[in-house]
């Protein structure tokens, strides 16, 4: 079953890509098998208990990304004990940025003791079928029986220089209202941040 299940998986994802065209909300997002920084692979299925998860593509260099760095970190901890994991995943192609290495990847998860998975999306095949540009850019998802709902897309809030200046908490607000069994009231907003780098 679960060769089936990753077999159709895997059609969709070619679909979409060939498609070029990323997730909106509503859509039914599929699952991905990544390498984490401590070595396993990692899916989405392997949070049983999970009512949905907090997909950021991020990664180690961007300015943006370090600039809500402990931001991530608190989402986690506050939102994964309630059924919403943040997972990272870094997009870009580690020979176009160097400090984007799996080993980079390691160095920097230790350094900030990283408490949710950071996964490396090997050869890009994750980030254009979900339609992330930046870094950061935010998925929300929710589990309806077997199936991931995209819910909110966009940045984590309005204030990247500044967490104590933050106005609107967008991510946090729309998990929120997913726990009180709402649909989120902002349910995209553009991403600020560093391009993904690909081979031109």
């Amino acid at each position: 079953m679960k060769k089936v299940f990753l077999f159709i998986s895997m059609i969709a994802l070619a679909a979409t890509t060939a498609l070029g065209q990323g997730y909106k909300i509503g859509d039914k997002a599929i699952d991905f098998s990544l390498k984490n920084v401590d070595g396993k692979m990692v899916s989405m299925a392997d949070y049983t208990n999970a009512k949905g998860f907090v997909v950021i593509f991020s990664c180690n260099h961007c300015p943006y990304v370090v600039a809500y760095e402990d931001r991530m970190i608190e989402l986690h901890n506050k939102y994964a004990p309630k059924g919403f994991p943040v997972i990272a995943i870094n997009p870009n192609d580690p020979e176009v940025q160097p400090q984007d290495s799996y080993d980079k990847m390691i160095e920097r998860a230790n350094e900030k003791g990283f408490p949710f998975a950071y996964l490396f999306d090997k050869g890009q095949k994750i980030y254009p079928v979900y339609g992330a540009t930046r870094t950061p850019h935010v998925y929300l998802l929710s589990k309806k029986g077997k199936e991931l709902i995209v819910e909110y897309i966009g940045a984590i809030d309005n204030n990247y220089r500044d967490a104590s200046q933050v106005t609107e908490t967008y991510l946090a607000d729309a998990i929120d209202a997913l726990l009180e069994g709402k649909k989120p009231s902002v349910t995209e907003t553009k991403a600020i941040g560093c391009t993904i780098k690909v081979k031109k």
